[in-house]
């Protein structure tokens, strides 16, 4: 017989089946759990997902609130000081990312959160989407600011091969799971799984670390420091988007261990692979000459570094035997948002609140 809770409220009395909802609770799951046309994420089952919400609602900026006086005298320099492979790389990131951005927002909302089933991962994907229109909102802000014609940021994104070949990489498997999953059937929980791991952890886990990496080598010889301040916000949420879809992933098999079989671990493991050869190509663009006092040589290593990393993550072996170490371990301070000192002026650090703003750790990167 199923327990029931009496709650009595001046004349009337309310029955509450206890068994009911406890056995609603059990039911919650990543996919094929409990479907209700209610959006109620209580009680929580995925804690994390509510507590990495909540953290991402907190760390909340707007492109418009960060100036870019500086970064338009810098980009009509004529004294030398700034460089046309600082133009150049300026150009590729909001080239690559004004459409990129979109890309993962899009998969997010059409594939991945069209069919989780827990309430409270409906709400942080939402969020992730959000974030995702944010980032491309600032990709405006810097094209307007500089007086950037926007066609040739479409263009670039649509007629540079490397930038081509990264877009059809993610585009062509996020467009092949726009259909009726039957994720009862093992070849479909896997292709989710299969699109969870290459947005997560190849995309925006190690395709975006390159420009990321040049874009604040700029920053921190005060090159463009608006753009480099939205560039260490975005990246911020970026590492809060990777942890998200790792998580996701590690419950996804948890549930599933069917998932999990070695020639599907194998196959994760050469999909990085992939990931990282077209990251190579595509550094190899972005710098094509030695500038920054750095080479496209010492970015490759550190997608080596990261790619090795996301792995281990998700509980995949790495693809090289020696992971090599970060070149960079400067990035780490410049991500550290909790030490800027009056980088920019403007209402930016009051969406920050302090218990939201965790130092990222190099590990993180």
């Amino acid at each position: 017989m199923s327990e029931t809770i009496t709650i009595k409220v001046g004349p009337k009395s309310f029955i509450l089946d206890k068994a009911k909802a406890e056995e609603a609770f059990n039911n919650k799951r990543v996919i094929n759990g409990r479907e209700s046309m209610f959006f109620n994420i209580l009680p929580l089952k995925y804690q994390w997902a509510y507590d990495l919400y909540k953290t991402m609602k907190n760390n909340h900026w707007e492109p418009e609130d960060i100036p870019m006086g500086k970064d338009c005298e810098q980009w009509r320099d004529s004294t030398g000081a700034i460089t046309e492979i600082d133009r150049w790389i300026v150009k590729m990131a909001i080239g690559y990312f004004s459409a990129a951005e979109g890309i993962v927002g899009d998969n997010v909302i059409h594939v991945v959160r069209e069919v989780v089933t827990a309430p409270e991962l409906k709400l942080v994907l939402g969020r992730h989407a959000h974030e995702e229109n944010i980032h491309a909102d600032s990709l405006v802000y810097m094209i307007s600011s500089l007086g950037i014609n926007p066609h040739e940021c479409e263009a670039m994104f649509e007629d540079i091969p490397t930038i081509a070949k990264k877009a059809a990489f993610v585009v062509n498997n996020s467009r092949a799971l726009r259909r009726k999953l039957d994720l009862t059937k093992l070849e479909d929980k896997q292709a989710l799984a299969h699109n969870i791991f290459l947005f997560g952890q190849c995309m925006e886990g190690t395709q975006f670390y390159g420009l990321f990496g040049m874009v604040l080598s700029l920053a921190r010889q005060n090159k463009f420091p608006g753009i480099g301040q939205m560039f260490r916000y975005t990246l911020r949420d970026e590492s809060n988007h990777i942890s998200l879809f790792q998580q996701l992933l590690l419950e996804l098999v948890k549930e599933n261990p069917d998932v999990w079989t070695e020639a599907f671990r194998e196959e994760l493991r050469q999909l990085m692979a992939t990931a990282v050869a077209l990251e190579k190509d595509f550094i190899r663009d972005c710098l094509p000459i030695n500038a920054l006092g750095l080479s496209s040589k010492e970015f490759e290593q550190y997608i080596d570094y990261i790619a090795d990393r996301r792995l281990r993550g998700c509980g995949l072996e790495p693809l090289l035997k020696v992971t090599p170490p970060n070149p960079f371990p400067w990035l780490s301070e410049v991500m550290d948002l909790k030490k800027e000192q009056n980088f920019f002026e403007g209402r930016v650090t009051e969406y920050q609140k302090s218990a939201a703003m965790p130092t990222v750790k190099d590990e993180d990167l």
